[in-house]
């Protein structure tokens, strides 16, 4: 099966291509290549640039600083970020709480909020999972409680991925006790300067920082900063999952390392020739390269049909073979590099963002450390497993 795009669409591939290789800088693109990336800085720069070409939030409906593109514009401009290591945009911003506002913010809160979401003046992390409530999200403990013109806030939100760098918070939070889990939950807009947060930092296996724990001790949050309306937000969530899994199944970036792992493979000298030789290695190779291009299909195929702006259930299906395509690039990086995979730099040896070298520059990205990080990819977002039970019932009506 060949995936053909019109005369017109490759005209659009090539001067997005042109652009992001000539105006985001080489350095930023060659450390993302590397797994190098300076946080916070080579985000924010990125985005500034592709925001003052108007091309950072083009998903955005049109009037917030969106383009009127087609859902094949989408996905090319996504697949040729990722091609060319143009670093990816801060999700929390571009892919959650932004459209959020666009969609269910009054007046004041776009006027407030979406000017500098889009061009990350304010850095947004996502308040959702909780110590007790994960993949199942509707359980959360984290309490908001009406008083006066304020809401005051009590609870403890966890895996608060880059929340260290982040200015506000986006949040669900339960407003009323009384009924059923779902029901009582509200999205709130939190000020991280705001007394009585803390945040924690939490260290990954891969010796980073990455995520975070935020406890929530009497914060006092204007009722302005309710997004919706009090116990709507089980709605608002829904709709933020649906635009966060159409974008989680990452094509373009399983395409980057698919390609790394048959270069690397093509280096490694065996009796009879090279690694990229061996039948088992060949096979695994052809075997992702065909599931790469089935999903990329099947991505095109949800997004046309949710042009209608409805979160589409069948984006379950692109978060759930996605992040397992992820999984078993990544996999397949860490078996061609072999013994080279395993050293890594002791704690001593991190460097600026927390981060452990891999000792042997050749196999960057490649340590075993950053291969069982990525095990993280099939549970956020929603676990597979979760994914599995909404696919049975909204798609499959089983």
């Amino acid at each position: 099966m060949q995936l053909r795009f019109t005369p017109e669409e490759e005209s659009f591939r090539r001067e997005l291509r042109d652009f992001f290789t000539t105006a985001i800088p080489e350095e930023i693109r060659r450390r993302n290549e590397e797994g190098k990336q300076q946080w916070p800085d080579d985000v924010v720069t990125t985005t500034r640039i592709l925001n003052e070409r108007g091309i950072a939030v083009p998903a955005w409906p049109v009037e917030a600083g969106g383009q009127d593109w087609t859902p094949v514009q989408h996905h090319i401009w996504r697949e040729e970020m990722s091609l060319n290591f143009v670093p990816d945009l801060l999700p929390f911003n571009a892919g959650m709480v932004g459209p959020v506002i666009a969609h269910f913010g009054n007046d004041a809160q776009k006027e407030r909020f979406l000017p500098a979401t889009r061009n990350l003046d304010l850095w947004w992390c996502q308040g959702f999972s909780e110590p007790e409530a994960g993949s199942d999200l509707a359980s959360l403990k984290t309490r908001a409680v009406r008083d006066g013109d304020e809401y005051v806030v009590n609870g403890q939100k966890t895996w608060t991925t880059l929340g260290q760098y982040a200015d506000w918070i986006f949040m669900l939070v339960r407003t009323d006790p009384d009924v059923k889990k779902q029901a009582g939950i509200s999205f709130l807009l939190i000020d991280l300067d705001t007394p009585g947060i803390e945040m924690r930092p939490i260290q990954l296996i891969d010796g980073g920082h990455e995520v975070n724990e935020v406890f929530f001790n009497d914060v006092r949050v204007p009722a302005e900063n309710l997004v919706g309306k009090e116990n709507d937000g089980w709605t608002i969530a829904k709709f933020l999952l649906g635009n966060e899994r159409s974008g989680i199944a990452r094509v373009g970036y399983t395409k980057t390392k698919l390609a790394r792992a048959k270069t690397l493979a093509a280096q490694i000298t065996t009796p009879v020739g090279t690694l990229l030789d061996d039948p088992a290695i060949a096979s695994r190779i052809a075997d992702l390269e065909n599931q790469l291009l089935a999903l990329e299909v099947t991505q095109l195929r949800v997004v046309v049909g949710s042009s209608d702006g409805k979160p589409n259930p069948a984006s379950s299906l692109l978060k759930l073979r996605g992040s397992e395509l992820q999984q078993e690039a990544m996999e397949l990086l860490a078996d061609i590099a072999g013994a080279d995979s395993l050293p890594v730099a002791g704690p001593d040896a991190a460097d600026a963002n927390g981060t452990a070298e891999v000792l042997s520059p050749e196999w960057a990205q490649l340590s075993v450390p950053t291969y069982l990080n990525y095990r993280k990819v099939t549970i956020y977002g929603g676990s597979s497993e979760v994914q599995r039970q909404i696919i049975d019932k909204a798609v499959l009506g089983l």
